[in-house]
């Protein structure tokens, strides 16, 4: 699946002012997947101590738990493209929705270890379809004039869902007297955490029965008059309405179905722009960005934090990764993709360099640990400072250049190629931490910071501008 990239709009293909408010309204409906991405993907960071005490497991174990969700995710990001093409975007969120609450129940409820592990993957498949229907869907619904700006409510919505997930996790944290494993009405604080997540599940199940099918995917099919009648939704009733359908079945006549013989050629078995694409998403994962997010509560705790105060934490950290985004998308096409990406890089191995050296002052093991007050505050500022540059850089450009730099005959296959690099890093990442936390959280944080540091001179070298370049110029 893929959505058409038309060339700038007439006025005939601006969204009439009345029409504009359903056109955000579809967009934001469609955007509940990616706030259930983030959600889901940030939610088990309240849980993670408590599986470990509820199924008395090793760290090495606890990582596979959650990093099982990555797989899922491989597995729906591969296949919501072919689900969606044959029987549409509409379907295609249904479905999400309800392996999401479906996962949530699980995983709230969970028998024993595996099963649990089970949920994890099933949501995983959910993510990895929400993060690719939705982008899509929202683009092949938005009127030209307005594609670029609601766009962004994916990312949006994703930075929120994390927040969200923090805050509710916080709350019920509280109501459980500080305690992970601590009852609440019957169940364990954690199983509350993971199933609340049915709420967001649900909704984005009935927002979806109120907004229309893509004109492209209906076009695709042969009812010409139901995509003229959505494209008279979100584009009002002065646009030409076959002018739009003959552009859009044109476009999908010229479409190259690119496939994986396309990117192979260069010295190293594919072409050098398909490497610089895999090296953008495995760096902006090496750096440890996930780690803040799947383990900050677990991190803090393991520094003498307390729980209800590591939670509060976490909920700062996802805010300031709110913040960091509303820059990087006000700033991306202002000054550049690579100009934005160094001064993250750059901000993310100074950030990244303090938190190793702070942590270095950790004494004890267990839960008997301490840590100097100086350190410790250095350590929560450190760990803020390095969200907020990758969030106003890598975790926005990234996305930016991997959907720019491709030429056409290939972007797809491509992309597709640097997503899986992405997830496979990301689970690298996730499984490696609880071991390198447990033998030596400094030396963990040196790492990130040396990958931190190699992210400046491969931008420098190897990565393209694309600012105001046109996709037909990328060769």
């Amino acid at each position: 699946m893929s959505s058409t990239a038309h060339p700038p709009a007439p006025e005939g293909h601006k969204a009439q002012p009345e029409h504009l408010g359903h056109v955000v309204f579809i967009a934001a409906a469609a955007a509940m997947g990616g706030f259930l991405f983030g959600y889901d993907s940030s939610v088990i960071n309240g849980a993670v101590e408590a599986i470990r005490g509820r199924f008395d497991i090793g760290s090495e174990a606890l990582a596979q738990v959650i990093a099982a969700a990555l797989i899922g995710c491989a597995i729906g990001a591969t296949t919501a493209g072919r689900i969606a093409d044959r029987i549409g975007r509409i379907r295609c969120m249904q479905i999400a929705a309800v392996l999401f609450t479906i996962s949530a129940i699980g995983s709230a409820l969970p028998f024993a270890l595996w099963d649990l592990a089970l949920w994890r993957v099933l949501g995983g498949v959910a993510i990895g379809m929400a993060s690719v229907i939705g982008p899509a869907y929202i683009a092949e619904v938005s009127p030209p004039a307005y594609r670029g700006r609601l766009a962004s409510f994916q990312q949006a919505a994703i930075v929120t869902g994390i927040a969200v997930s923090q805050l509710v996790n916080w709350g019920i944290l509280r109501l459980a007297g500080g305690d992970q494993r601590g009852t609440i009405a019957g169940l364990e604080a954690w199983q509350w955490m993971l199933g609340v997540m049915i709420v967001p599940a649900v909704l984005y199940g009935l927002l979806s029965l109120a907004i229309p099918e893509s004109p492209r995917y209906l076009i695709a099919t042969g009812r010409l008059d139901r995509a003229r009648t959505v494209l008279v939704e979100v584009e009002g009733r002065g646009v030409d309405l076959d002018a739009r359908v003959a552009e859009i079945q044109e476009a999908m006549r010229r479409e190259h179905q690119s496939t994986f013989k396309d990117l192979l050629g260069g010295r190293f078995g594919l072409l050098p722009i398909v490497w610089i694409g895999i090296g953008l998403s495995v760096f902006q994962q090496l750096v440890g960005i996930n780690v803040i997010f799947y383990y900050s509560s677990s991190l803090w705790q393991s520094v003498g934090i307390d729980p209800t105060s590591s939670f509060f934490y976490s909920f700062t950290t996802s805010i300031i990764n709110i913040i960091g985004t509303v820059i990087a998308m006000a700033f991306v096409d202002r000054i550049g993709r690579k100009p934005l990406a160094l001064i993250g890089s750059a901000g993310m191995t100074l950030s990244l360099a303090v938190a190793a050296w702070a942590f270095s002052a950790k004494t004890g093991s267990g839960e008997d640990i301490t840590m100097p007050d100086t350190q410790g505050t250095v350590a929560l500022i450190a760990a803020h400072s390095f969200v907020l540059f990758f969030a106003l850089s890598w975790g926005v450009v990234v996305w930016v250049l991997l959907g720019e730099m491709f030429p056409n005959r290939m972007r797809a296959a491509a992309l597709g190629v640097a997503a899986s690099a992405q997830w496979v890093a990301n689970w690298a990442i996730t499984v490696s931490f609880p071991t390198l936390s447990d033998w030596n959280l400094s030396g963990a944080y040196v790492m990130y910071t040396i990958f931190a540091a190699l992210s400046i001179p491969f931008l420098l070298t190897w990565v393209p501008e694309t600012k105001g370049k046109a996709l037909e110029e990328m060769g």
